[in-house]
């Protein structure tokens, strides 16, 4: 039932996603859909962890509702990767 009604929200640009920007790489991450603000937070340290073990740095993070058109935009070189989004299941 929670899976319905997060795709239910993320349809409607209202679930909640974790957007995380880092200065190196340039880029711009784009993290779930959420069907809670606190499911976010949760989850939103793992994310944080496996980019620094990547090597990013300069990591700004922000928790939002939104729908993004793409869950990577490489800033630096103007491209964009979308991968298909993977819903958190709990």
């Amino acid at each position: 039932m929670k899976e319905i009604l997060t795709g239910v929200l993320d349809s409607l640009g209202q679930a909640y996603w974790i957007k995380l920007d880092t200065s190196q790489p340039s880029c711009t991450y784009y993290f779930g859909p959420f069907l809670t603000v606190a499911e976010a937070k949760t989850a939103k340290a793992g994310y944080i962890e496996d980019l620094m073990n990547e090597g990013s740095v300069g990591l700004k993070v922000e928790i939002k509702r939104c729908k993004p058109s793409e869950l990577t935009v490489f800033d630096e070189m103007g491209e964009t990767m979308d991968f298909n989004p993977v819903p958190v299941r709990s």
